[in-house]
């Protein structure tokens, strides 16, 4: 049999983690693994090796993801100190103030597929609430410390759209428990030492030190920073975005709750700092919370006392761990038999927390595009590619959004941030066309987006940018409709507020009775 024409038969997973586990997991799952005439997955990592760890931040994907595994709601809950996220808090961004916050939801803004409720905003004469309060109910639930559905809305059911923050360590360990017992994935512990190629350049095996050669039809990179064999073994280059994105490193820490019954916050805090800016992000049994700065914008120690001033007296008896930053991505993904998931692939600054959907989207398309032979893999990772780059690049838009609307000159940090060279141009040229207009649906024509239109909406006019509509006065002309919806949300918070228990309570409720299956 010609190379070409062999059966994409056996899949070898390179490295652990939640990139890893998840990954194995998504073709396992589709892929029948667990059966005599399922796709073999292996996964093979090294016992020498520490987790990263980062990425506690989901978005709502992980919810279908997590139903595509077959994995209980309620489990996933308990066993990996997961909360609820209901979208992320943008704090001191805009001019540094004590009341300079605005919310970025995951509900759209009411009324958003029927007409453009920004322009009516804008144009309010009497506007007395935020953006995002005006057209989304979310932001008072995140307010109050709310969760987005009761205990009696069954397994992955929402009252509102909600995501996860979780524990890394655990999610990942419970991936792999259940990989392993459910889905047939075969788990092997051994350290690669050779990468070995066939006559066509394609990875023929892998010789590891303590399992021997290990081979394979395709093999998924998610072996972290060292991205052994997209970058080692194919030596794909890594494109850098310091020059757009200045963070480059982070201080890590887990802070305890005071009790067991202090809050939990229903959404990610991201409050800027002179040099950068902090997460907290609450978890059942403790904060995860860190500080991420540009090293050419403060030294470590500012940005050790910058985060001292956040956690307060505590921060003493914790540990802080340092990890670094290099924003950026391999030029492609997808080389030969063999693409990369995770940060093999790439890596940017956790501000909209990109680093786990990227995961997911990596795992779902080559799961659901497995290319029967070697002879369609080629066009295959040509998609592939094509779809990450561009999703890739959408993300550092997106990023860089938020700093060039700052108003703050407390750092050079911010100011620089701001300078046009450091502006790619595709976000130069949608800021063009949004000083007259919102950003709708079709400035984002590509199926393959990430952040849709209402997402750059909440950040735009979250931090103070104005459209101007009074060269097109005619396309608000629909006012009673408009007002209808501004009423229809009010009575939906209202609504929420009262019904809806907070974030702790739901938890709790959850760890003692848990979810009603779907």
């Amino acid at each position: 049999m010609k190379q070409q024409e062999k059966s994409i038969n056996t899949v070898i997973v390179v490295g652990g983690g939640i990139a890893g586990w998840l990954t194995a997991g998504r073709l396992a799952a589709e892929h029948k693994s667990n059966t005599d005439v399922g796709v073999k997955v292996t996964l093979v990592e090294s016992p020498n090796v520490p987790i990263i760890g980062v990425g506690e931040g989901t978005w709502p994907t992980m919810r279908s993801t997590l139903i595509a595994l077959g994995i209980s709601e309620t489990d996933f809950i308990r066993e990996c100190d997961a909360s609820f996220k209901q979208g992320a808090k943008f704090a001191q961004w805009v001019d540094g103030g004590e009341d300079d916050y605005y919310y970025h939801p995951l509900v759209l803004p009411q009324g958003f597929t029927k007409t453009d409720m920004a322009g009516y905003w804008l144009n309010d004469s009497e506007q007395s609430s935020s953006f995002s309060n005006a057209v989304c109910f979310q932001e008072a639930l995140c307010e109050q410390g709310l969760a987005p559905k009761t205990i009696r809305t069954p397994e992955y059911g929402a009252v509102a759209n909600y995501a996860y923050h979780l524990d890394s360590a655990k999610f990942a360990v419970f991936l792999q428990k259940h990989c392993i017992e459910n889905l047939g994935v075969t788990h092997i512990l051994a350290d690669v030492t050779k990468v070995n190629s066939i006559e066509n350049g394609d990875i023929g095996s892998l010789t590891t030190k303590q399992a021997g050669n290990i081979s394979g039809d395709l093999f998924v990179d998610c072996s972290g920073f060292s991205s052994l064999l997209l970058g080692g073994h194919y030596q794909v280059p890594f494109k850098s975005y310091r020059d757009v994105l200045f963070i480059d490193t982070a201080l890590a820490v887990q802070v305890p709750y005071e009790n067991d019954s202090s809050p939990i916050a229903s959404h990610t805090i991201s409050t800027a700092q002179e040099a950068g800016w902090i997460w907290d992000i609450g978890l059942q049994h403790r904060r995860g919370v860190g500080y991420v700065y540009s090293s050419k914008h403060s030294t470590e120690s500012q940005a050790r006392a910058r985060l001292a001033d956040y956690i307060g007296d505590k921060i003493d008896s914790l540990t802080i761990r340092k990890i670094p930053i290099e924003s950026g991505h391999r030029s492609h993904f997808w080389q030969n038999n063999c693409v990369a998931v995770g940060l093999s692939a790439g890596f940017l600054e956790p501000l909209e927390a990109s680093a786990l959907v990227l995961v997911e989207m990596s795992a779902q398309m080559i799961s659901e595009q497995l290319p029967p032979t070697r002879e369609v893999m080629d066009i295959t990772a040509k998609r592939f590619n094509e779809t990450f780059l561009y999703r890739w690049g959408k993300i550092i838009d997106f990023l860089k959004l938020h700093y060039i609307l700052s108003k703050r000159t407390d750092n050079a940090f911010w100011i620089d941030n701001r300078d046009p060279q450091t502006i790619p141009q595709s976000l130069q040229d949608l800021m063009q066309l949004w000083q007259y207009r919102a950003p709708a649906d079709y400035d984002f024509a590509s199926n393959n987006e990430v952040f849709p239109a209402a997402s750059y909406q909440y950040v735009l006019y979250g931090m103070g940018f104005k459209s101007d509509y009074s060269n097109s006065p005619h396309l608000l002309n629909d006012k009673t409709f408009a007002q209808s919806q501004f009423a229809k949300n009010k009575h939906m918070i209202q609504q929420a507020v009262s019904t809806l228990p907070s974030n702790r309570e739901l938890l709790d409720k959850i760890k003692l009775h848990g979810l009603s299956a779907i």
